[in-house]
């Protein structure tokens, strides 16, 4: 499942504009070097996607929680990205609770699977159910076993519950805000905040 990556986008025809959020504990700048977009923190300049980048230990400052707010009234389509070290547990669950105190009500399309040690290494899709375990190079997708589908079963109905009441395009039209999770100097998560990326024309 390999998604070609983006060239860096600073807006005008070569791609749409895309600028990065986040409190400095959750390197935004870096993030958008890598994903192809800029880190200005002005909400009031134009883009075609915001994306916020949230550090699980540092939670969400209110310079970015303004910045959230500014772009309300817009519509402008927003994306979450929860950063997650490799080297430490960071727990993307409470990262999203988090965000949905503070900023709107999220999605997890996708839920973090973790290794033996207890660092992430996959994601299920709750869509399709299907694995994605980034250990491997390149990432491998399989099919998910009948205990991670008994765990993420609630989670999965009510993903798509808010996914058929909001309709397919809600996130395109700014109505629907996915939290997805990445691993900073790794490849978890990359792919899919790629082709998130690639449905803003």
């Amino acid at each position: 499942m390999s998604i070609p990556s983006l060239s860096a986008k600073e807006g005008g025809e070569s791609g749409p504009r895309i600028h990065f959020f986040g409190h400095e504990s959750a390197h935004p700048a870096q993030i958008a070097h890598r994903f192809g977009g800029l880190s200005d923190q002005d909400p009031a300049t134009p883009c075609d996607l915001a994306v916020f980048v949230v550090n699980p230990a540092t939670g969400v400052d209110g310079i970015t929680i303004a910045a959230w707010e500014a772009l309300n009234d817009s519509m402008v389509p927003r994306l979450i990205i929860i950063v997650l070290a490799e080297e430490s547990e960071a727990d993307f669950d409470d990262a999203v609770m988090i965000c949905n105190r503070v900023f709107d009500q999220t999605v997890t399309p996708f839920l973090v699977l973790h290794d033996e040690a207890g660092m992430p290494c996959a994601l299920i899709s709750l869509q399709t159910m299907k694995i994605i375990d980034y250990s491997t190079t390149p990432p491998t997708v399989s099919e998910s076993e009948s205990e991670h589908k008994t765990l993420v079963s609630e989670f999965r109905e009510e993903y798509l519950e808010v996914l058929a009441t909001q309709g397919e395009d809600a996130f395109e039209a700014g109505l629907l805000f996915p939290a997805i999770p990445l691993t900073m100097n790794g490849p978890l998560g990359a792919d899919i905040i790629e082709s998130y990326i690639a449905r803003i024309k």
